[in-house]
């Protein structure tokens, strides 16, 4: 291989070891499946790629996160998120009102939300972009392929992208 051409670990390796890439960035995760939360904070983990997930089981406890209410009033760590990742099906307020609100915000436009969810439906897809969702992510079925997603996911969220200095 010619010493100019990389690939993606290459990249990856590179870009990683950049100052502007070591401040981790806050992350609002929005899911009520106890065992889908396991999972992606474990693959995040294994990413090797530092965040500050913080989560929330509904779209009611997600808005409250957001917008410093009810027993996020007075709390320190209830930061603005950089980035959300959003389930669709959530009991309270649904993943689509969340990003609908979130999206007629204008203080709060800005945040980048991606549906992460287990709906493959092309309605939902559409709908979701529609309302303002930065991009959709269908949840795999085995571990292994949401590991590969979630790796997938850390690198453009973390390396190629450049998220707005808001704070």
């Amino acid at each position: 291989m010619p010493e100019n051409d990389l690939n993606i670990k290459d990249i990856k390796d590179k870009e990683a070891t950049k100052p502007e890439n070591k401040e981790p960035i806050d992350i609002l995760l929005v899911e009520d499946n106890d065992q889908d939360i396991k999972i992606t904070l474990r693959a995040f983990s294994k990413a090797k790629i530092k965040n500050n997930i913080h989560v929330v089981v509904d779209g009611q406890e997600a808005l409250d996160y957001i917008y410093n209410n009810e027993k996020y009033k007075n709390v320190k760590d209830a930061t603005t998120p950089d980035l959300i990742l959003l389930d669709i099906g959530l009991p309270k307020i649904s993943g689509f009102d969340v990003l609908k609100k979130l999206k007629e915000d204008s203080n709060l436009k800005h945040i980048p939300v991606v549906m992460l969810t287990s709906s493959k439906n092309e309605e939902d897809i559409v709908k979701s972009y529609d309302y303002g969702a930065s991009s959709y992510i269908p949840k795999p079925v085995s571990y292994e392929e949401f590991e590969k997603v979630v790796d997938g996911f850390n690198f453009y969220w973390n390396i190629i992208n450049k998220l707005p200095d808001l704070k």
